[in-house]
């Protein structure tokens, strides 16, 4: 069945994402990394003719500014909106510069206050949420407009998807994916080998045993991915012990990497890493050349990753390998939330800063990606669903990830959750170097626990940082 025919309207749907949408900031309001604040459009640019079909007013002049992060879903298919901008408003000029490093390139252009119309605030190296809020335009014009096609572009939406970009009420992240995190394998490898995807570590220790009798190992990392795995811990962390351990990490509580949970899965993961099943070496590893250890050479069996994994590696993906996504394993036979809950969120974070040239035109680009035709383009090039409803058939253009995608939305019913702690205080960096000490075997359980526990303690006590508490 096709995610067309299932939009995902489950109570329950994201609940992690769902609670951001009351987030209250502790002490205040949000620190801003650049002075100043609020979300009034200082647009120079702005004046042209609002209609129907210019709702937000684009200058005949418009000049756009776009800057998009290029990582697993390139950023190509903001050209295609792009595109469509410059026969939309054939006297604009369109500039749409990639960034792997957001953070760096951007920060910069906030303090000067000249910041990109359009930014794609994602990737490891994004900017922290909580230091640039104020500076940021409320998207609830985008949502309340209507798309290329008339329809109003709030209709057009998954439930749930505009909850991780709300914070105390203010939409301002508009999230354009709709990301699906898993274990991802190869069925056609698994099936010509009688294996089964495991759904408990223990089972998963045993195919290890299985993977190494053949020469083969059962995870794969990279130096800039090794924090997957962190991901996948959490994950299997929350359908172990309940909500109660997302809710302890979003609000930095005291102890919180020392939840039961938690620590039964680093412990599981401990010991296929003392095992040998990690392939050595993934801390001096470029992350998709690990990757392609595990799609191409097939080295590793099983490889944690969100579903952008089937674009980013389509060019280094065996032939007939049938990419496919299974939820995470858990420790025991009873966790607290059934194994097949899940892990999704819509990402992809895009944001229009207030004091952007042309706020008007950066609206305008993102209202053209929520377009059918755009979003369509999207799911089509990068096999991965927009938030944007009936873009995506039930063969899934041929894809085994992305159908895959859909039956385990299916299966997960209610069980779907997400949290926003990491990227919205900026941790991934710091949480890198001690993940890749721990999957390389130079920190055991207990380090990793201490190390993550440091990183969540700076900033819980940092002062200058104003806190969100998640309810």
């Amino acid at each position: 069945m096709s995610i067309l025919n299932k939009p995902l309207q489950r109570r329950g749907f994201l609940r992690g994402a769902l609670a951001t949408a009351v987030l209250v900031p502790l002490g205040g309001s949000l620190a801003s990394c650049a002075g100043g604040g609020g979300s009034t459009s200082t647009s120079a640019a702005a004046g042209g003719e609002k209609s129907a079909t210019n709702p937000f007013g684009v200058a005949k002049s418009a000049k756009l500014d776009a800057v998009i992060f290029k990582g697993g879903y390139g950023i190509d298919y903001v050209d295609f909106a792009g595109a469509i901008f410059s026969k939309n408003y054939p006297g604009s000029s369109v500039k749409i510069s990639p960034s792997t490093d957001i953070a760096q390139e951007l920060q910069p252009r906030f303090v000067g206050g000249n910041p990109p119309d359009l930014i794609d605030n994602s990737g490891a190296k994004a900017i922290g949420f909580s230091t640039i809020l104020d500076q940021l335009e409320d998207l609830t014009s985008i949502t309340e407009a209507n798309n290329l096609e008339g329809t109003k572009i709030a209709d057009t939406l998954y439930d749930g998807v505009l909850a991780p970009g709300t914070f105390s009420g203010k939409l301002a992240a508009l999230n354009y994916v709709l990301t699906v995190y898993a274990v991802w394998y190869s069925k056609s490898f698994f099936d010509a080998n009688g294996w089964k995807v495991p759904t408990t570590w223990d089972e998963a220790m045993d195919l290890g045993a299985k993977a190494k009798a053949k020469g083969k190992y059962l995870f794969v990392w990279g130096k800039e991915a090794a924090t997957y795995y962190q991901e996948m811990a959490i994950s299997s962390a929350v359908k172990e012990g309940g909500d109660q351990v997302r809710l302890d990490l979003e609000n930095l509580t005291e102890k919180c990497w020392s939840a039961p949970a938690l620590q039964s899965v680093f412990g599981a993961l401990e010991k296929i890493v003392k095992a040998g099943y990690f392939k050595p070496g993934g801390s001096g590893t470029q992350f998709t050349a690990a990757q392609a250890q595990w799609s191409n050479n097939q080295d590793a069996l099983l490889y944690p990753s969100g579903s952008w994994i089937e674009n980013e590696m389509k060019d280094q993906t065996k032939s007939d390998f049938k990419m496919t996504g299974a939820p995470v394993p858990v420790v025991s036979a009873s966790p607290k939330m059934a194994q097949t809950g899940l892990h999704s969120a819509a990402g992809e974070p895009f944001i229009v800063p207030s004091k952007g040239a042309d706020v008007p035109a950066g609206k305008e680009l993102l209202r053209i990606m929520l377009s059918k035709e755009a979003a369509t383009n999207f799911a089509k090039t990068k096999l991965a669903p927009t938030i944007v409803k009936g873009t995506v058939p039930a063969d899934g253009f041929g894809s085994t990830a992305l159908v895959s995608q859909t039956a385990m939305l299916d299966a997960a019913k209610k069980d779907i959750y997400t949290w926003n702690f990491i990227d919205l205080y900026g941790m991934n960096q710091d949480q890198l170097v001690v993940w890749n000490s721990f999957l390389d075997g130079k920190l055991d359980a207990a380090g990793l626990t201490s190390g993550l526990q440091k990183i969540t303690d700076k900033v819980r006590n940092d002062s200058s940082v104003k806190k969100i508490e998640v309810k």
